[in-house]
């Protein structure tokens, strides 16, 4: 049984057709890793599965519930499918702490207590347990995004999309949030991820996705992509990626 079910997805922007029949399914527990150049639709797919964009075409379901696009459907389905983006989005008035809590506290209507409780576990769970009461500028860029993957966390999603999670990170903080993502994945937590990092995509993910101009390009088992790309477009976007 899928957990993530797309089928002959499309998108478009006006006349840009981005998606152009996406056909994709996800286990529980796979980390799938979707690479490809930039404008190739692959922020646009998260974006979809997760319901911030609506789809012009064919279906995706997630864990058996087809994605509608009415509030309620989406509410639900946002709390079952948690996002993490390439920029942290926490609210600087509010610590650490606070910025977990918050999405439990108004969406699910977790009390207080509870809410903070889960938030200094999952705060915990990404190394940043002493921060409950530090506010955003007083973190890191890297402690920010892990903040923001606890407070995705709080929500117990069954599965967790990232955005390109690392590209706004200073390289040396690249590592510390690769590290929490590898030890969610290590537990089994169901993961897409689109990322630059290659060695992480190779040692992590249970099968790669490249993209190529609106299409599933190639997929695969990472060895399989990696160490023998079938098509022109992926051995050249591995070339410059290599370089």
């Amino acid at each position: 049984m899928s957990l993530i079910a797309v089928t002959e997805v499309k998108k478009r922007f006006g006349s840009n057709e981005v998606l152009k029949g996406i056909n994709l399914d996800v286990a529980p527990g796979e980390v799938i890793a979707i690479i490809g150049k930039s404008g190739s639709g692959k922020s646009t797919l998260l974006r979809c599965i997760n319901g911030l964009e609506s789809i012009d075409g064919g279906s995706i379901l997630v864990a058996g519930a087809q994605l509608l696009p009415d509030e309620t459907h989406l509410k639900a389905l946002r709390l079952k499918v948690g996002m993490i983006f390439q920029q942290f989005n926490l609210f600087p008035h509010l610590t650490a702490g606070r910025n977990v809590m918050l999405s439990q506290t108004v969406v699910k209507k977790v009390p207080k207590a509870e809410a903070e409780a889960m938030a200094r576990r999952q705060l915990e769970r990404v190394g940043l347990g002493h921060k409950f009461d530090a506010y955003p500028d007083e973190l890191s860029g890297g402690q920010q995004q892990r903040v923001a993957i606890a407070r995705a966390l709080a929500m117990q999603p069954i599965a967790l999309l990232c955005d390109e999670i690392t590209s706004a990170l200073d390289p040396e903080l690249v590592a510390e949030v690769l590290a929490v993502v590898r030890e969610l994945a290590a537990e089994g937590m169901t993961l897409m991820m689109v990322t630059h990092e290659m060695k992480f995509a190779r040692e992590v993910a249970s099968r790669v996705v490249f993209m190529h101009e609106g299409r599933v390009h190639e997929i695969g088992p990472p060895e399989e992509l990696f160490g023998n790309p079938k098509t022109p477009e992926l051995q050249r976007f591995l070339g410059h990626g290599q370089a």
